[in-house]
């Protein structure tokens, strides 16, 4: 008799480990959090990262493993960067010029290249380049989140997405369902953020 999908999947949720639940549910609370602009998204994201970073690296996506210490340290510049102008206005939300956009989709792109290859030559990981842009898309969308940028949650969404069958094929169930929420929220983030940008200019 053919299991079903539903079966298939609730046998994966069966095998999930208590690292990868953890990372999920403390992954979830941060962006959450970031996307109603709360300062608390970052100490959980130290959480977060943190449990993802050796669930990665099990899963051989190295490129997501050395993310995750990239993450650790723009949580902690962000939670520095946030709380510096807590005692005055809620730090203001900006835009990136057409000039900027150019300029940060032409490094992203270089990135994501150089990544793939130096993960298909030093790595035993089946997937590099795709490893190398999720990356590449997760580094630059950090960046930008961290210093309260607009545009970092259209390239959430866009990351989001791309992850979802990445970790579907690594077994990732779990994270991939979280990772579709994470589009969603980043949807939802873009939309309340750039209300808040409207307002304010």
């Amino acid at each position: 008799m053919d299991v079903s999908f539903f079966e298939l999947l609730v046998d994966q949720f069966r095998q999930t480990s208590a690292l990868e639940w953890f990372g999920t549910i403390t992954g979830f609370v941060c962006v959450y959090l970031a996307a109603r602009q709360h300062i608390l998204n970052w100490p959980i994201s130290i959480l977060s990262v943190s449990a993802y970073a050796i669930l990665f690296y099990q899963s051989k996506l190295y490129g997501d493993a050395a993310l995750q210490f990239y993450f650790l340290g723009t949580a902690i510049y962000g939670w520095y960067y946030w709380a510096k102008r807590d005692t005055q206005d809620m730090k203001p939300i900006v835009s990136l010029s057409t000039k900027q956009i150019t300029g940060v989709v032409a490094l992203t792109t270089v990135l994501a290249f150089l990544l793939g290859l130096f993960l298909s030559h030093f790595t035993d990981t089946d997937v590099p380049f795709i490893d190398g842009t999720c990356t590449a898309l997760s580094f630059v969308a950090q960046f930008l989140m961290s210093r309260k940028v607009l545009q970092n949650w259209l390239l959430w969404i866009i990351v989001d997405i791309c992850y979802i069958p990445l970790y579907v094929y690594k077994g990732l169930t779990l994270t991939a369902v979280l990772y579709l929420a994470f589009a969603i929220i980043a949807y939802t983030g873009y939309r309340d953020w750039r209300k808040t940008w409207i307002a304010s200019n």
